[in-house]
């Protein structure tokens, strides 16, 4: 797991209990903030995900070349 993926999940979560406070407060704002930061941290986790699999495709390629030349 990389820092994109953790950082982008923990922002996630921490956008839902934001979201959920405003719910229940009744405050717009901090609800319209929490879902932001849901896509915000959605986003990044996905592209810490896309890290991951280009570098295990890679890795792939890699020990499929070595596995070629012997």
């Amino acid at each position: 797991m990389n820092d994109d993926q953790v950082k982008g999940r923990m922002d996630n979560a921490v956008g839902k209990v934001k979201e959920g406070v405003g719910k229940l407060t009744g405050d717009k704002s901090t609800e319209l903030k929490g879902k932001a930061q849901q896509v915000a941290g959605k986003t990044q986790a996905g592209y810490g995900d896309l890290k991951e699999d280009v570098k295990d495709a890679a890795r792939d390629v890699e020990r499929e070349q070595r596995r070629d030349t012997n």
